[in-house]
């Protein structure tokens, strides 16, 4: 989606536009802080993720699935960019993002987080990772404990290249199926070209959004598949 800048009123509508008019699918995930664009004072914008979640918690009651993507939100007397996973029964699981881009700045504002969580929803279980956590594969490292692993992003045009090099990686390594969703448009400081796709565990790009454009893809995940290549050639068994 295309985010704009620090509204969250105008992207919860323009992510309830996207979702309400995709395909009918168990999982809908938006892009890294999908509410306001990567914003660097989080303190603009404090308290408006309770607005978000109430929506994230009705939309996924209403489509009987769930919903998810990160936000900035107060986490003390600091914030967290934290990545909500919102069921249709109301549960919400959350992994704040632990890989701060200091680069940006996020370091400075952004308490990092330390715990990494796997989420599983209709017998599939889920990493959650958001955007900088995609260059650090130790971090990320499949201990079998997950079949997909779901990066929300932020990620600028000019490094795209690094984008669509490691969502590939990441599928290998840890013989999964990967799922990178990333925003279009601009903010004050980058531009952005979307690159969302979703990668097999043979590191085929199985589906792919048009570049620079919103778009709303629905594709379906073989487990059968994934559980028979894995039975067949055993990476994750000779693991360090």
């Amino acid at each position: 989606m295309d985010i704009a800048w620090a509204d969250v009123n105008a992207n919860l509508q323009a992510a309830e536009h996207l979702v309400s008019g995709a395909e009918k699918a168990d999982v809908y995930v938006l892009p890294e802080m999908f509410t306001t664009g990567f914003i660097g004072n989080p303190e603009e914008v404090a308290g408006d993720e309770a607005a978000a979640l109430d929506w994230m918690r009705r939309t996924a009651a209403r489509l009987d699935a769930a919903v998810c993507g990160s936000m900035a939100v107060r986490n003390g007397d600091r914030f967290s960019n934290r990545f909500f996973f919102v069921k249709p029964d109301g549960e919400v699981a959350h992994y704040d993002k632990r890989h701060l881009f200091a680069y940006g700045g996020e370091h400075k504002h952004y308490q990092r987080g330390s715990e990494r969580v796997v989420v599983e929803f209709r017998g599939v279980r889920m990493l959650l990772q958001v955007c900088y956590d995609l260059r650090f594969p130790v971090f990320s490292r499949n201990r079998k404990d997950y079949d997909v692993a779901l990066y929300v992003a932020s990620w600028p045009v000019t490094r795209l290249a690094v984008w669509n090099t490691l969502l590939h990686a990441r599928a290998i390594e840890n013989q999964c199926y990967v799922v990178g969703v990333n925003r279009v448009g601009c903010d004050p400081a980058c531009q952005y070209s979307g690159g969302s796709m979703l990668v097999d565990a043979y590191g085929k790009t199985v589906a792919e959004c048009e570049s620079g454009k919103e778009c709303a893809l629905t594709v379906q995940l073989d487990l059968e598949k994934l559980a028979s290549f894995r039975k067949k050639f055993p990476v994750l068994d000779d693991a360090d």
